[in-house]
């Protein structure tokens, strides 16, 4: 049963953060079971973190077809919640001194990017560097770049036409969601120089992070055969889909995990276990200002700077933001059928996290993460208000 939180009477002169409390189990669950029965969804599963330790995890509805119930241990899939455990990868590495953020990524390899590939032999292993044979521009990106959405390639190559990879802005000027910049970043971490300590698989890192956690039903490829108890979804028009079973390491969104699991994950972030106080720091604090009305379509034009959110910017892996509780970070995740979101506030070190293996149930994020953490600024008008299912 989840513990209350006890309510914190701080008397200050100016403004005072907004206390909250957690509500308990119970009252969690009845508001579970209204978010489901208001948007049609068939599967979720909730934690909550709360003062840096998990403090609740339950699993509702079912996770397929024939009905089996999903549970805390089910494995669902991670979706782009895989980009702040691979950011949380990156910060280790920068720990050891591996990686450094705003170092040119040419630094790190032993020749230029176009130059390697792609393999005709292995069409998927060095990606459509080539493309970039004639733009210079990639000479200035680096992993904080990759790891802010500001390097100037769409989303997914692709979605290109002509499945050309291009650089639409110069890296570092602005913020556009990408994947695709995700992805270069784990291709210089593994096939970076090594006599910088690069050339690392970054499925063995992420598993030594998930198996220091404790994390023991997560990973960044499908296991075959390991089990039954996974979870497939429906999609907005409540039919049901299998469950996508990712052979390939992919950081921008190939993560398989568990509500159990991936609160263990959370919990530990908002405390910064294994990071030093300077990595975790980085992970959170405002990189770089977005000035767009919604995360996507891509390449939007900046509002008005009268009405852009100036507390709205992009950190490591994740997006950052003060609201009413002071400042707080989120990553969401979504396919065609699943749902998925991360919020954290800094301060009191209180999380909501929320597995889901229906789409629908999106659409009642807002108010659930409202309920558990109350007010806490959570720019989910910009992540939503024009969705394009791409993140």
């Amino acid at each position: 049963m989840l513990r209350r939180a006890f309510l914190l009477v701080a008397f200050c002169f100016g403004p005072c953060l907004m206390a909250q409390t957690t509500p308990d189990g119970a009252a969690i669950d009845a508001k579970v079971g209204g978010v489901m029965a208001q948007t049609g969804a068939k599967g979720m599963a909730v934690a909550v973190i709360d003062h840096g330790k998990v403090a609740y995890v339950h699993a509702y509805g079912v996770r397929n077809a024939k009905g089996d119930p999903l549970q805390t241990d089910t494995v669902m899939y991670g979706a782009s919640l895989t980009k702040t455990v691979f950011a949380y990868t990156v910060m280790r590495l920068v720990d050891e001194g591996k990686i450094k953020l705003d170092t040119p990524i040419a630094d790190d390899l032993d020749k230029p990017l176009p130059s390697y590939g792609p393999d005709p032999a292995y069409p998927d292993k060095y990606g459509p560097y080539k493309d970039l044979a004639d733009d210079p521009r990639w000479k200035k990106i680096t992993p904080r770049m990759c790891l802010t959405h500001s390097t100037g390639f769409s989303n997914f190559y692709f979605l290109e036409p002509e499945q050309k990879l291009r650089i639409h802005f110069d890296p570092g000027t602005r913020f556009s969601y990408s994947g695709e910049g995700m992805i270069l970043l784990q291709f210089v971490i593994e096939h970076g120089r090594k006599d910088q300590g690069l050339g690392l698989d970054v499925g063995d890192l992420t598993h030594a992070n998930f198996a220091r956690l404790g994390m023991t039903r997560t990973s960044l490829t499908w296991q075959e055969g390991k089990d039954s108890n996974e979870a497939d979804g429906w999609n907005d028009k409540g039919e049901p889909q299998s469950h996508s079973k990712r052979s390939k390491v992919r950081v921008a969104g190939s993560m398989n995990t568990t509500i159990s699991d991936m609160s263990k994950f959370t919990a530990a972030l908002v405390r910064g276990d294994g990071l030093t106080p300077a990595s975790r720091a980085e992970m959170t604090k405002p990189s770089l200002h977005i000035p767009t009305a919604h995360q996507f379509p891509l390449f939007q034009p900046d509002l008005p700077v009268s009405e852009q959110r100036k507390d709205l910017a992009a950190g490591l892996g994740v997006v950052v933001f003060d609201g009413p509780q002071g400042h707080g970070y989120y990553k969401g995740g979504h396919d065609g059928q699943t749902a998925n979101t991360m919020v954290c506030v800094e301060k009191s070190q209180r999380c909501a996290l929320i597995l889901s293996n229906d789409v629908r149930s999106e659409a009642g994020f807002a108010d659930l993460v409202r309920f558990i953490l109350g007010d806490a600024g959570v720019p989910y008008d910009w992540e939503y208000g024009d969705y394009a299912g791409k993140s």
